[in-house]
């Protein structure tokens, strides 16, 4: 089973080859961190810096959105 690592500078998934964080590492991450949510979206925000230096081209509302928007919002 591939692992779905980030290929930096691109970061391209390892596993795949789509964006990173891929679907499939997402699923991971989401079960890696549990009910952690403030956990994973500090290591996500890391990543983001990141990869925005890296990809100075990418708008960083679409960074933003690749790294953080698919994660689950708390319920109020």
């Amino acid at each position: 089973m591939p692992e779905h690592l980030p290929n930096a500078p691109s970061w391209t998934c390892t596993g795949c080859g789509g964006e990173w964080p891929c679907a499939t590492k997402q699923s991971q991450l989401l079960a890696e961190y549990g009910g952690a949510r403030a956990a994973l979206a500090v290591y996500l925000g890391s990543c983001l810096v990141v990869a925005a230096q890296d990809l100075p081209t990418l708008p960083l509302t679409r960074v933003r959105n690749r790294f953080l928007g698919w994660l689950p919002r708390a319920r109020i």
